[in-house]
This record gives C-alpha cells, sequence and structure tokens, in this order.
C-alpha cells in the first residue's frame, strides 16, 4: 500500500457540491459533495463533532472516479435535529437519502465515531460495502471491562461509559459541555506525533477546525447524542451484516479501539482487518487511496 504520495499533495479540499435533502416528517439531511457526479457513489460518515464539510482523498476522488457524499448526522451542520434518535434511526434517514437521489446501495465509510453509523447502516442491508477506518470501537462491550483492556481505557473514559450506559440523558448532558476549542485541544492531545504532523498542517487545520465550528452551528446537542450512543451499548447486530467490511487502524492508533479493531472485526462475519504502519488516527487522510480502492474492488459486480 502505498500512502506516501499523500506528502506531495493536498489531503482535503473543498466539497464541489452541497445541500440537503428532505427526509420523512420534514427533517433533512445535510450533504456534501467530491468527485464527478457521474461517480460511483460513496457516503462518508464522518468523525466526531465534524461536519460535511470536512472530506477527504483530495484528488483521490477524482483519479478513482468516486462521488464522495459526506452525511451530517441529525443536529450536526446542516442537518436537522432529532433530539431522540438512534442508530437505527440514522439508517433509516440514509434509506430515504438513497432512494431520494437514485444511488441504489451505496458504499460507504465511517471514520472515528462515524463508525457505529455507518455499521448501522450496514447491518440493516442500506448500503453495501464498508470501510471503517480508524473507527471507535464499542467500548461499553462487557470485554473492555476483563483482562487485557480492564486498564487499557483511563478511569476518566471508564466513569463516562458507564455513565452513558446507565444514564444515557446525563451523559449527554455532560458531553454537551465540549466546545469546539475542546475538542481541537482533546484530539491533539491524544494523537501520536504522526497525526499531529497532519492535523497541524495549516491546510488540514483550517478545513477541521471548520468543519468542527460547523458542527456546533445548531449548538452541542448533535455531537453530545452522538457521543452518549457511541459510548453506550450500541444494540446493532453486527452478525446480520452481509456486506463486505474492512477496518483500517493505523498501528500508533490505540485511542479508537485499545485491540486496533480485532475484537470488533471478530464480530462481523467476513470482515478483513488492515494495520497500516508509520501512522495513527489520520490514517483515512495519508491512506485514502488504499482505503478507497479496496472499497472498489468490493463494490465492482
Amino acid at each position: 500500500m502505498n500512502g506516501a504520495s499523500s506528502a506531495s499533495r493536498p489531503l482535503v479540499a473543498p466539497p464541489r457540491r452541497t445541500g440537503a435533502t428532505p427526509l420523512p416528517g420534514g427533517r433533512e439531511l445535510g450533504w456534501a459533495e467530491w468527485g464527478p457526479e457521474d461517480g460511483v457513489p460513496v457516503l462518508f460518515s464522518p468523525g466526531a463533532a465534524t461536519s460535511r464539510s470536512l472530506g477527504f482523498g483530495a484528488g483521490v476522488v477524482d483519479a478513482l472516479g468516486v462521488r464522495l457524499i459526506a452525511l451530517d448526522r441529525p443536529g450536526l451542520g446542516a442537518s436537522t435535529p432529532q433530539p431522540e434518535r438512534t442508530f437505527d434511526d440514522f439508517a433509516a434517514d440514509v434509506a430515504a437519502l438513497a432512494a431520494y437521489r437514485g444511488l441504489g446501495r451505496p458504499a460507504m465509510v465511517g471514520n472515528s465515531q462515524g463508525a457505529p453509523f455507518a455499521l448501522a447502516c450496514a447491518a440493516h442491508g442500506v448500503t453495501g460495502p464498508l470501510a471503517v477506518v480508524s473507527g471507535a470501537d464499542e467500548v461499553a462491550d462487557p470485554r473492555f471491562a476483563e483482562p487485557p483492556f480492564e486498564e487499557a481505557l483511563p478511569a476518566e473514559l471508564r466513569g463516562l461509559i458507564a455513565l452513558s450506559v446507565s444514564e444515557p440523558g446525563a451523559a449527554q448532558a455532560r458531553f454537551a459541555r465540549l466546545t469546539p476549542q475542546a475538542m481541537w485541544d482533546m484530539v491533539l492531545a491524544g494523537s501520536p506525533a504522526c497525526d499531529r504532523a497532519v492535523y497541524e498542517s495549516p491546510d488540514f487545520a483550517a478545513a477541521y477546525r471548520h468543519a468542527m465550528d460547523e458542527a456546533f452551528a445548531q449548538g452541542p446537542d448533535g455531537y453530545a447524542r452522538d457521543t452518549a450512543l457511541a459510548m453506550g451499548r450500541w444494540g446493532i447486530d453486527l452478525a446480520a451484516v452481509a456486506t463486505p467490511v474492512g477496518f483500517w487502524y493505523g498501528e500508533e492508533d490505540f485511542s479508537h479501539s485499545p485491540d486496533q479493531g480485532a475484537g470488533l472485526a471478530a464480530r462481523v462475519p467476513g470482515a478483513v482487518r488492515h494495520v497500516v504502519p508509520g501512522i495513527g488516527g489520520a490514517l483515512l487522510w495519508t491512506h485514502a487511496a488504499d482505503v478507497l480502492r479496496v472499497l472498489l474492488a468490493r463494490t465492482a459486480p
């Protein structure tokens, strides 16, 4: 795999097209697109506290003929809030968007906290092949309270997980205190040097921080709901996933999953796990071409 060439080109670019698709009940789902309009559609479920405007694969999507469509989850960016939403609700929204826009069962990429939302779409059969990149793990799963992982999660995080399971409303209120600046500081503090080199590069930092500001434009509740869902028990039937799934983790990334997705991948039938050396959670941007090429190969009839 060859991610080295990413150093010579921008890792992000402004979207070419933006809009919002009407959903049943009167809500709207915001989206942004890159690549050719007649390209192979690939939906993107972005990471925590970011909006549709932070894509990936600048230049790569054109070369590969990919029509990348990033989605704002409800309450973030341009999407109408849905206060009590669930993972199942998001899968229903994506099904409605795909039907409205004639996308069929598109491939999907889920990054970081966007991963369980993408997995829910796959479990419901709404989407086709899936790439989970630096995916947040189900940290409330009981296996993380047992050896060898019981000490892998910091005490404060374990407390938030317990609160998300027992009192999701209280956890959501706690998460709603976060600001875009606090999120930026948290990302940098928890990242290895190889990731910070990506995140702090001027073009990427500007795009990332703009996406965080957009995500919080309607207030923090959209992010807070996302996080309460992601840190609690997912309730997603991963064994029901019947589409090809690839899990991608950087060798330096232990923050998204204590075992770099090994246990999570084992729960999805036929899943393939990739561990990429020399990078951590910034993998999606440094190795976009690799991720998309594998995804397209699984999308081809």
